[in-house]
This record gives C-alpha cells, sequence and structure tokens, in this order.
C-alpha cells in the first residue's frame, strides 16, 4: 500500500469513526459523559451538603439540580472530537492524547459552569447568566479548549481544510504505479 493510499485509508477511518460516534443523537457521548457529569458534580457538592443523587436529578439542601443533555454539553465534546479526529498527520498516541487532554480540560470546565450555576440558582439573576453562560461562555470554553491543545501538541494543520486540500491535490495529480 502506498503512502497516498495510506493517508487516505486513515482519512477514511478517522471520518468514519466520527460518523458512528455521532449516531444516534450522540448517544455514545450522552450515555458515559451524563453519569460522570452527575456523579463528579455531586461528589464535589458532597464537599459542602448532603447530595442525593434519583436518575438525572441531584438534591441537595432545599434545591433539585436536573442534569439535563444540554447541561452535559455533548454537542460540544462531539465537536472537540470532530476538530481532533479530522486534522491529518497525527501520530495514533498523539491523538489520543489530544482527544484525552481535550476532553479533561471542557469536562472540567463544564462541571465549573454547572456548579457556578448552583451556587447562584436561587439569584434573580439566574435565567439572564444560565443564558449567557448557554450561549456566550460555553463556546469560549470549546474554542479555547481546542486552541489549549494545538499550543500544548504543536498540531500545524487544519481541521477538515487540510484533508481536503490533500484530496483535491490527489485527484489533480495522481501518483501512479506503473
Amino acid at each position: 500500500m502506498s503512502n497516498q493510499q495510506k493517508r487516505i485509508a486513515g482519512m477514511f477511518a478517522r471520518y468514519f469513526a466520527l460518523l458512528l460516534i455521532g449516531t444516534g443523537n450522540l448517544y455514545i457521548i450522552y450515555t458515559i459523559l451524563t453519569p460522570l457529569t452527575i456523579s463528579i458534580t455531586a461528589t464535589i457538592l458532597s464537599i459542602f451538603t448532603t447530595p442525593t443523587i434519583v436518575n438525572n436529578l441531584i438534591k441537595i439542601t432545599d434545591s433539585v439540580i436536573q442534569i439535563v443533555p444540554a447541561c452535559v454539553a455533548g454537542a460540544a465534546f462531539y465537536l472537540l472530537l470532530i476538530l481532533t479526529l479530522s486534522v491529518p498527520n497525527i501520530k495514533p498516541v498523539t491523538r489520543i492524547k489530544v482527544i484525552l487532554t481535550s476532553i479533561a480540560i471542557l469536562f472540567a470546565l463544564n462541571i465549573t459552569r454547572i456548579l457556578f450555576l448552583i451556587i447562584i440558582i436561587k439569584s434573580t439573576y439566574f435565567q439572564t447568566v444560565h443564558w449567557v453562560i448557554w450561549h456566550l461562555i460555553s463556546t469560549l470554553f470549546v474554542v479555547g479548549t481546542w486552541l489549549i491543545v494545538v499550543k500544548i501538541y504543536e498540531i500545524k494543520s487544519i481541521p477538515i481544510y487540510s484533508d481536503t486540500k490533500y484530496l483535491i491535490k490527489s485527484i489533480k495529480n495522481p501518483k501512479r504505479k506503473k
């Protein structure tokens, strides 16, 4: 198998993995992250109070926090996977490190966001703050996380664009064996 064939096969495998992960309304992501989000949040809250978990609810003193899919931010994690898997020329071990690092950073930021919202849940400004965090700050979390892993792992290629450029170049100038 030529280098070109290996690269195209690797590209196919990366994008196929993205399709599989994204199937069923991000079922895989939510199946993993929902219980983790609930249990980690409750564990941190247990430092200050005695939380009770019932399904996707965390009951504390005089409040009930419902962890819905939007709280888990599965689409944000999927976007990070898209960015990571759509970049060519990353060694498999490095790619795994990039994925784990980006997931860990975004997960920590997301738990911090949830805890902050729990702190202000009784505030008259809760809905406004929640909206701002959900629509603006969460986007910055994803962008910031991606920029951090790009810097840490010295990623030089551009997601999707570098693959597309390579494919177009391969179609225009195919290297044929005689």
